[in-house]
């Protein structure tokens, strides 16, 4: 397992998570009406701020695993590659 696939792994899975975490709590801070609820005006700038933050650290997450995983498979296909290119021609 190389080291590209892993760490891709890893950024899609923390920036998926992250997105799916800030979702739910901006729904479940939902009135039935569908107006968010904040206990004063300092918290509602402060959340959304963080909220705001982390969903373009979990964007910069996913891009970045995306990169490592396109990464990965260029170099499995030059590896696969170089293998048959000496299968092909013994010395």
């Amino acid at each position: 397992m190389s080291p590209a696939l892993v760490l891709s792994i890893l950024a899609l899975v923390c920036g998926f998570g992250l997105r799916y975490w800030i979702n739910r709590r901006k729904f479940y801070r939902r009135s039935p009406t569908g107006a968010e609820g904040f206990s004063s005006y300092e918290k509602s700038v402060f959340i959304s701020f963080l909220e705001r933050t982390g969903k373009w650290i979990a964007y910069v997450l996913i891009v970045f695993g995306l990169l490592f995983l396109w990464s990965h498979s260029r170099q499995k296909k030059e590896k696969d590659k170089k293998v048959q290119i000496e299968v092909q021609n013994p010395k």
